[in-house]
């Protein structure tokens, strides 16, 4: 059975669930002290134990602490381990689980708040022998305020479920202290955003992120479908960190104006976007019908070479976003015989796409259809769970879809339940560079499976997952929490699954080509894409099997 708290890939939408993480063993108070001071405490005593070693074992209590004194806190702090401050621990954490697995059911992970301004967070460590207690400065900015609360929780869920342990060779304890004190003399809440952005970056990983609510609730709107916008599908090239499109929406304002997969998004409206993430470039290119955005796109290999990077002034429309074209291409078998292929293009992957998908071949099937292509090229991915969902349109049984590693290094296989295919006829998949995330998976699936063949070019390579939480503030967090591997244990991360066989890349670069506008269209510009008719060949070879493999 699959479990449920919902993660996303690196395309930046929702996707399938992984097992929810370990419930937290130990709690962090924070509580506002009437001088602009926050008091991160684990048990009672802390600032009493510094006292005490300068006072010849005389205890003195301390007022509120500021300026150096803070910081000596803070750097006494960083080599100790929390261990349970909780009252009654083992009853504390099994109602920390029970909130924590209400809120999963919920679709995202919650901490609770106990009052104004105190927060949750648990660590357990039975090593540590004294208590201590670490005091931060409390911004006046009642809006830095709020997003100093939004570190404090951001910093939690990535020491509680982030992929690497070792927090990328750092004490992440000591990172939140200085991102804390950094963020005190700060006025407003961007520039007290841009600090957790800069903690977040220091972990090496770019899928690892926070967006602002504004930038969240434009994330929603994405993931949900209703867009007005240019017609891009974008994403940050893991070895570059530089933003690439994916894919354009056919038909497109994007599409319209010669903007391609693979060219590099170089600024938006004059704004140069080093360092810009995914979601706030997508941010700056959707915006009201009937207004513009002014894109610069680098195209080839030389970034320097003016001649590569080109202006285009790009009109903001209604987006519609429909995942599934087909189309039925007549197909005359070796031995003379006149039969249908079914040709289901699929460029992204919506809460709809496996319904939409299932439905699209029972039409085909109604229709006489015996074999099929499915087209994943260009499809950036999406929802992990519409991806392992499609899979079982096509397998049988208690086949393994997809396998995760968490950060302890633990395999866990993701199975089917006693499925059913709705189809055994024969099935070639097309990939190329393009195809990415829950494609990989979908792909992966079908063909460590002996399910279908894999025609067309070497995947993306994305094969990180992330969780997603909402937090207190309206923002998002986004976590890599594991990373996949193929059904065969084959690693895809920055590498890609290889095609069992490959095809010629003229039509690869032109996708637009083979995306039929409805079912039933005319089917030229399908019977021109080599990589259908090698597509076509290879559903031939199947048939001569008699196997659906």
């Amino acid at each position: 059975m699959i479990p449920a708290l919902p993660v996303v890939d690196g395309s930046g939408t929702p996707i399938y669930p992984l097992p929810p993480p370990v419930a937290p063993s130990a709690a962090y108070r924070f509580l506002p002290f009437d001088t602009p001071l926050i008091s991160a405490r684990v048990s009672s005593s802390a600032i009493e134990t510094e006292s005490a070693a300068s006072s010849s074992g005389t205890k003195k209590k301390r007022g509120p602490v500021t300026g150096k004194a803070l910081e000596k806190i803070v750097d006494r702090s960083v080599s100790r381990k929390w261990r349970v401050s909780c009252a009654a621990k083992a009853e504390a954490h099994e109602n920390t689980s029970q909130e924590l697995i209400g809120s999963i059911g919920k679709g995202f992970l919650a901490f609770s708040v106990a009052a104004a301004a105190s927060f949750s967070l648990c660590f357990d460590s039975p090593a540590m022998a004294e208590s201590l207690t670490v005091a931060f400065p409390v911004s006046r900015t009642t809006e830095v305020n709020s997003v100093q609360r939004t570190l404090v929780e951001a910093w939690g869920l990535i020491r509680e479920t982030f992929v690497d342990p070792t927090f990328n060779h750092q004490d992440w304890d000591l990172k939140l202290q200085q991102t804390m004190v950094e963020m005190f003399p700060l006025r407003s809440a961007d520039a007290a955003y841009m600090k957790i952005s800069g903690m977040l970056s220091t972990l090496g990983d770019p899928f690892t992120r926070i967006i602002s609510p504004k930038e969240y609730r434009s994330f929603q709107i994405g993931s949900n479908g209703n867009l007005q916008g240019v017609g891009l599908f974008i994403g940050t090239e893991p070895r570059t960190g530089h933003l690439v499109v994916m894919s354009c929406v056919d038909g497109g304002p994007a599409a319209r104006a010669g903007i391609h997969e693979g060219d590099e998004l170089v600024e938006i409206d004059g704004e140069k976007l080093n360092g810009v993430d995914t979601e706030l470039a997508v941010q700056k290119l959707r915006g009201r019908v009937g207004t513009t955005v002014t894109v610069k796109v680098h195209s080839g290999n030389d970034l320097e070479t003016d001649a590569s990077v080109r202006e285009v002034k790009l009109p903001r429309e209604f987006i519609k976003l429909s995942p599934i074209s087909t189309a039925t291409i007549p197909h005359r078998t070796p031995d003379g015989h006149l039969t249908k292929t079914g040709y289901v293009k699929l460029s992204a992957f919506s809460q709809t796409a496996a319904a939409d998908m299932e439905n699209a071949i029972k039409e085909m099937k109604s229709q006489g259809v015996h074999s099929y292509i499915l087209d994943l090229r260009n499809n950036p991915g999406g929802l992990v769970k519409a991806g392992l969902d499609a899979a079982q349109i096509w397998l049988d049984g208690d086949e393994t879809l997809v396998n995760t590693v968490d950060r302890e290094g633990n395999l866990l296989p993701i199975n089917m339940v006693d499925g059913h295919a709705i189809t055994h006829d024969p099935l070639v998949v097309l990939v190329n560079e393009g195809s990415a995330s829950a494609s990989e998976i979908l792909a992966g699936a079908l063909h460590d499976n002996r399910r279908a063949t894999l025609v067309g070019h070497r995947t993306f390579g994305k094969g990180k997952i992330q969780s997603v939480t909402e937090l207190h503030d309206g923002s998002a967090l986004f976590v890599t929490v594991a990373k996949y591997l193929s059904p065969a244990l084959h690693d895809i991360d920055q590498v890609g699954i290889a095609p069992d066989v490959q095809c010629t890349t003229e039509m690869l670069s032109s996708p637009k080509d083979s995306m039929p506008k409805k079912q039933n269209s005319p089917v030229s510009s399908l019977e021109a894409d080599s990589c259908v008719l090698v597509a076509e060949h290879e559903l031939d070879i199947q048939e001569s099997k008699g196997t659906a493999s």
